[in-house]
């Protein structure tokens, strides 16, 4: 199998109210089976996920927090605002999101934004990736596949890397558990995040800082089979009970 990877390039600033699918739709020539990654910043941008910090009041919680954090107490109640559950307070915010994604400071970002703004994740990237595929699909009269992206640091490692936060037309998880190694011995825990992987090697594409790389078509990956069971329930997550909130 060769994979063909390709940049979508030559979007120009996104602004809300763009419509994203057809600006895409006019630069790339899909293909039946293609998987498009989609940053998510750029996706909400495009439908008014942002907000000015200006227009925030920050709470006695948000300020307790900012001063261990020693980040704008308004940044901070807008990490609280999408989060529904803290793991950590410092020294940065870890939180779930109300999707279930956990992320440094609810995945807000004030990167690659106008001055004073905010960009948050999608609130509903099911639904997201799904709009896109539906959008790409009445304008392409092509079957594509969709990943909404977000960048995320990772326990243990330096570096952070891309990760999928919202899907539509494949299942998150490739999952080999019942089929045989090259030895014959049946396979029991082996369940592979496919759309990580690919969401990953997206991000390599988009670059953190200047690219203007938005978006990332893959072509010719295959089919899988699995099912989209991603994030771990709190009584699967071991290290989540290992810190206590569980």
């Amino acid at each position: 199998m060769q994979i063909q990877v390709i940049p979508v390039v030559g979007l120009p600033i996104i602004h809300p109210g763009d419509h994203l699918a057809e600006m895409i739709c006019n630069t790339v020539a899909f293909e039946d089976g293609d998987i498009l990654c989609l940053a998510s910043s750029v996706y909400s941008k495009a439908h008014g996920h942002v907000r000015r910090l200006d227009e925030i009041t920050p709470s006695e919680n948000a300020l307790r927090i900012a001063k261990k954090t020693h980040e704008d107490p308004r940044f901070v109640q807008a990490v609280l605002d999408d989060t529904t559950d803290v793991i950590l307070e410092d020294p940065f915010i870890l939180s779930e999101t109300v999707t279930g994604h956990v992320g440094v400071r609810a995945g807000i970002d004030h990167s690659n934004v106008e001055d004073g703004m905010i960009i948050r994740l999608p609130p509903d990237p099911m639904g997201a990736a799904d709009g896109v595929r539906r959008e790409i699909n009445r304008i392409s009269g092509k079957d594509v596949r969709v990943i909404i992206t977000d960048t995320c640091g990772r326990s243990f490692r330096r570096g952070q890397t891309g990760v999928a936060i919202g899907w539509s037309g494949m299942t998150a998880i490739r999952d080999f558990r019942g089929d045989h190694d090259l030895f014959g011995r049946t396979l029991e825990i082996t369940e592979e995040a496919v759309i990580d992987e690919i969401a990953g090697f997206s991000n390599f594409m988009m670059g953190e800082s200047n690219n203007g790389v938005p978006a990332v078509v893959f072509r010719n990956c295959g089919a899988w089979t699995g099912h989209d069971s991603l994030h771990f329930s709190k009584k699967e997550d071991i290290i989540r009970q290992a810190l206590g909130r569980n």
